[in-house]
């Protein structure tokens, strides 16, 4: 499946896009691509968030020669769990990203330069309004279905309180109402490693450089984060690393530690490091108890209409299933019946991208249930 990516601008000096921090921007442009077609009724249209470092590609490929295809293709695509033959699929970059969409990198109409760290804080609340402009640029009045998992179920759930009456179902994975103290601890020692790097300068390193030192290690502590004692034990144990003994020095020295390089060294080559920071910050902000007047979960989501299947991993430590029965059980104070299933798996947080045998029959059922609601409606 060939796709390319596709752009829409909107806001103006006039009419300017409000953030949640109570500053605006005068232009906000937006990447996104789509996969199948909408039909004439305009209710089969899936809007699909990606999570912190992804992207709108979310499948298939920009050319015949592409390495790698999307980053949920083997979820998205005729015949598969969102298939193409029935659902327009939608997936958009988040706000703050340095995929197409403005954040950080981008640059600012009002002094022609790159933005950097004077770029505004952003929300996950000010993410969901963007893509509320992508829906109403596609002339799409609901969605069948907003899908996630991890950042990108945090975006489905903040979809189902901003936008009740523009969402038929809702499909949080791996994610959670709030970070917890523990996600948030992790958020900051990242940040904190690209802003101490010598090559930080306040945000404003040259275009075509990084602080790559802080950056690469950002990405590790995260990447940990993703995986489980389990995967990593199945994975590395305590293999060394192209030689048959320990080499008594700092340099790496175990298998896993060769892994955890090369994965900061492939991220420094890919994302932005202000991007980083202004993500992670909004996952850490992030708090869906807010939205309702009493500052409860229950009292948020009773503003919801939809219908929920949330899914977790019995080995995500980052977003522990506890935090999906939260919401189960907040939905049930408000006397809704939602879709929860908590997926035996030893892939940790990483499991929503790897799992695809066990989550596609269950993504696939919920939704033919829904297009079949959605149709008598």
């Amino acid at each position: 499946m060939l796709v390319k990516e596709q752009f829409f601008s909107f806001a103006s000096k006039e009419q300017a896009f409000q953030l949640r921090c109570g500053k605006s921007l005068s232009k906000v442009d937006v990447c996104f691509e789509s996969y199948g077609q909408l039909n004439a009724e305009k209710n089969n249209a899936v809007l699909i968030c990606h999570a912190l470092t992804g992207s709108a590609h979310a499948a298939g490929r920009h050319s015949e020669d592409d390495r790698k295809p999307g980053w949920w293709d083997e979820m998205i695509g005729p015949g598969k769990s969102f298939d193409t033959n029935k659902y327009f699929i939608v997936c958009s970059n988040i706000l703050s990203s340095c995929y197409g969409t403005t954040g950080p990198q981008s640059i600012c109409p009002e002094t022609g330069e790159a933005y950097n760290l004077d770029f505004p804080m952003t929300t996950i609340h000010d993410m969901v309004n963007v893509q509320h402009e992508l829906m109403k640029h596609l002339e799409i009045d609901k969605w069948l279905a907003v899908a996630g998992g991890s950042l990108g179920g945090m975006q489905a759930l903040q979809w189902a309180v901003s936008y009740p009456d523009k969402v038929h179902s809702c499909i949080p994975i791996a994610t959670a109402a709030q970070c917890s103290p523990l996600s948030i601890g992790f958020n900051w020692v990242g940040r904190e490693s690209i802003r101490k790097d010598e090559n930080f300068q306040e945000g404003n390193y040259p275009s075509g450089s990084q602080p790559e030192k802080g950056l690469s290690i950002a990405r590790m502590i995260a990447h940990m984060t993703y995986l489980s004692d389990a995967s990593m034990q199945n994975k590395f144990g305590r293999k060394l690393q192209e030689m048959d003994d320990v080499n008594y020095e700092f340099s790496h020295n175990f298998q896993v530690e060769s892994y955890l390089n090369y994965q900061g060294r492939q991220f420094v080559n890919r994302f932005d490091a202000n991007a980083y920071l202004y993500i992670t910050r909004a996952m850490d902000y992030f708090n869906l108890a807010e939205e309702g007047e009493k500052k409860t979960l229950a009292h948020a989501l009773a503003k919801s209409l939809c219908q929920f299947c949330i899914v977790s991993f019995s080995s995500d430590w980052l977003f522990p299933p506890y935090q999906s029965v939260e919401i189960v059980n907040a939905l049930a104070e408000n006397h809704r019946t939602a879709t929860y299933c908590n997926i035996k798996s030893d892939a940790g947080h990483d499991a929503f991208l790897l799992e695809v045998d066990i989550l596609a029959p269950i993504i696939s059922n919920f939704l033919a249930q829904q297009q079949e609601s959605f149709a008598d409606a």
